[in-house]
């Protein structure tokens, strides 16, 4: 199947009617049809904004339709991803989490409670490049930047909290 890779990394980040347009010209490209389930697939995992694994969003799909089966939502994710519309990661819980692709940023992850933060800072950027510069010429096109730590309250800090608790936007 042919696979459609979005931009470079730091290219413009794509709009919700992107994907749709992303996927569309993928199931055309390849003569794949568009069932009811695999389109409630993806418009589910298009509104999210987590990290979702296959079971986080079949629980979300069969709220929906409980007759989509595990089977079909792995498929349609596995395409989602050759059609450059979702990213695979892996974040150390031993499950495969999916998020939408193109947009770039960095995770921190809290290693008890599984919180995963998403941030983007430019020093970090400038500093990765120069950084690959530095160690012969070279040009970074695309890197995957995870902090794994422990929350406040997972550390056992006095008044220590999580920023699970306290409402902060998460992605997991």
């Amino acid at each position: 199947m042919k696979a459609m890779p979005y931009e470079d990394a730091h290219g413009p980040e794509p709009k919700p009617s992107d994907f749709r347009r992303r996927w569309q010209e993928y199931l055309t490209a390849n003569g794949l049809n568009s069932t009811q389930q695999r389109e409630l697939i993806v418009e589910m995992f298009l509104r999210s904004s987590d990290h979702l694994s296959i079971d986080e969003l079949l629980a979300r799909v069969r709220k929906k339709n409980p007759k989509v089966g595990y089977a079909t939502v792995y498929r349609t994710l596995k395409l989602l991803v050759e059609a450059g519309v979702a990213t695979q990661r892996q974040f150390g819980d031993s499950q495969t989490r999916f998020e939408l692709a193109g947009a770039h940023h960095d995770h921190l992850i809290c290693e008890k409670c599984g919180l995963i933060l998403e941030f983007e800072d430019e020093e970090i950027e400038e500093l990765q490049d120069a950084v690959a510069e530095r160690l012969g010429g070279f040009k970074v096109t695309r890197h995957k930047h995870e902090l794994y730590a422990i929350c406040p309250k997972e550390q056992g800090k006095p008044g220590g909290y999580c920023p699970k608790e306290q409402g902060v936007k998460q992605s997991n």
